[in-house]
């Protein structure tokens, strides 16, 4: 995946990024676990999911959530990281993204499904172990929106039963990762191929 540095200029604050291009109109943001917990567009689950988008053939976008690495600005409590969002969003279709896919890891997950009421600019969403025991979700905007939920069977954050509700609710797709954690330490490469074959079977549907 041949990524590039940016800086993404947006809102009150200017977001460092790693970008990666592709033909097509295909294109993706990846979003990043707590700021304040050590999460970053590094992380090993950011950076697989990214790989994998980009290995099918989408343009792929990772970036630094405000107070995090170069990125300007403080922490908001979710208020401002929803505003990134939308400028990753917003990046992603002045690169010529017309089809735009937000997957989200954990509190990126959560800051994505508080973007949705009102907001018409993503064409999916995917969330990667939204940690609902952790934080509160409301998924009223997210409904007929969301494709996928990601988790593992033994995910610190996220029970699996109270995610089979989620799912049920809106009417989405869930992928249980056996021997997974919050965190998929030697797990990526089964997140991996369960994410590719529900971007194989969407690309297969249209």
């Amino acid at each position: 995946m041949n990524e590039r540095q940016v800086f993404l200029a947006g809102g009150a604050c200017r977001l460092e990024g790693l970008y990666a291009p592709q033909e097509g109109s295909k294109g993706v943001v990846v979003t990043h676990p707590h700021s304040l917990m050590g999460g970053t567009m590094h992380n090993n689950v950011v950076a697989a999911v990214a790989e994998t988008f980009y290995q099918k053939g989408f343009a792929t976008l990772r970036f630094n959530f405000r107070g995090v690495g170069r990125s300007e600005g403080d922490f908001d409590n979710g208020n401002g990281e929803g505003q990134d969002v939308q400028s990753a969003l917003a990046f992603l279709r002045e690169q010529g993204a017309s089809a735009v896919v937000l997957a989200g890891y954990s509190f990126g997950a959560w800051v994505g499904s508080r973007l949705f009421p009102g907001y018409d600019e993503c064409d999916d969403f995917i969330m990667i172990s939204p940690p609902v025991d952790f934080l509160q979700f409301d998924f009223s905007g997210v409904k007929g929106r969301c494709g996928l939920i990601i988790c593992g069977d033994s995910d610190q954050f996220c029970p699996r039963g109270k995610l089979q509700v989620v799912a049920d609710e809106l009417d989405c797709r869930l992928e249980i990762i056996p021997s997974a954690d919050h965190f998929y330490l030697g797990r990526e490469h089964e997140l991996c191929t369960r994410l590719a074959a529900f971007l194989d079977d969407r690309t297969h549907a249209t």
